[in-house]
C-alpha cells in the first residue's frame, strides 16, 4: 500500500518567527497515518527537526551540479547536509520564472538521487492547453522528458499541478484530476514496470485546502498532495493531514 503524504510547499514565505505554527503541527503528524513533509525556503531546513521531530523537511530545488561557480545556487548535497529528506523539481513557478526546460529538471533529478533525496517532480497543464484538450499529452511529454530512467517508489513522487488552479482558487473536478492521476499512473506503470509504478505516489498540486481535500483524496491514484497556501498556517495544514491521515 502507498502510504499519503501530505507535503506543504512554503515558496518564499517565512523566517525562524513562523516556526511556530510548524511546532503546532507536530502533534498532528505525529498521530496521523501519513507522511508529513514540509518544504521550505533553505534557510529553515535546519530548524525543522528541532521544531518538529514528526515532521519531514525538505528543499523547493536544487542546482544539477554538485558544486562550482554558481553563485546564488544551493547543490543538492548541500541540501542534504542541511537536513532535508525531498526536493520539489519542476515546479511550474521554476518552469516558468526561471525557465526550466523538462532537460533541466532531468539533470536534477538526478543529482538529487545522487545525494539520496527524493524527488517531487511537477508535471502540469496551462490554461490554454486545458482548453486545447492537450492535457494528456503535456503530461506524457514532460513525464517522459524529465523523470530519468532510475526512479522507484523510494526514490520519486510525482505532482500533478495544474498550473491553472494554483493560488486561483479555481479547482479542477474530481473527473479531470482521476483522469490525470489514473493517466500518470498507466504511464509510470507501461515505463518503469507494473511493480514500480504501483509504488510511486502521486499527489495532486493545485489549491488542495481545507475544504477540498476529502473530496480530492478520495478520488483514484490520488496519494496525497502538495499543498501551497494552506500549509503555512497550521490550522490549515493540520487539517489537510488529518483527512489525508
Amino acid at each position: 500500500m502507498r502510504r499519503k503524504l501530505a507535503a506543504g510547499n512554503w515558496k518564499m514565505n517565512g523566517v525562524h518567527a513562523n516556526l511556530d505554527e510548524v511546532a503546532a503541527m507536530n502533534d498532528a503528524a505525529a498521530s496521523a497515518d501519513c507522511d508529513v513533509l514540509l518544504c521550505v525556503p533553505a534557510t529553515l531546513i535546519n530548524a525543522i527537526d528541532d521544531a518538529a521531530p514528526n515532521i519531514i523537511a525538505g528543499a523547493q530545488d536544487c542546482h544539477q551540479n554538485t558544486s562550482g561557480a554558481h553563485t546564488g545556487e544551493i547543490s543538492a548535497d548541500q541540501i542534504c547536509d542541511a537536513g532535508a529528506e525531498y526536493v520539489i523539481l519542476g515546479h511550474s513557478e521554476r518552469r516558468a520564472d526561471n525557465g526550466e526546460t523538462n532537460k533541466c529538471v532531468r539533470e536534477k533529478t538526478n543529482a538529487a538521487w545522487a545525494a539520496g533525496l527524493k524527488a517531487i517532480v511537477c508535471v502540469g497543464e496551462t490554461l490554454d492547453q486545458r482548453k486545447s484538450s492537450n492535457t494528456l499529452d503535456i503530461i506524457g511529454g514532460q513525464m517522459a522528458a524529465s523523470i530519468p530512467d532510475m526512479a522507484t517508489g523510494e526514490n520519486l513522487v510525482v505532482a500533478y499541478e495544474p498550473i491553472w488552479a494554483i493560488g486561483t482558487g479555481l479547482t479542477p473536478t474530481t473527473d479531470e484530476i482521476g483522469e490525470v492521476h489514473d493517466f500518470i499512473r498507466i504511464r509510470l506503470e507501461k515505463r518503469f514496470g507494473e511493480g514500480v509504478g504501483r509504488s510511486v505516489r502521486i499527489v495532486y498540486g493545485g489549491s488542495m485546502n481545507p475544504k477540498n481535500v476529502a473530496e480530492i483524496s478520495a478520488v483514484s491514484n490520488v496519494d496525497g498532495g502538495l499543498v501551497g497556501g494552506a500549509s503555512l498556517k497550521a490550522t490549515d495544514f493540520n487539517t489537510i493531514i488529518k483527512a489525508l491521515g
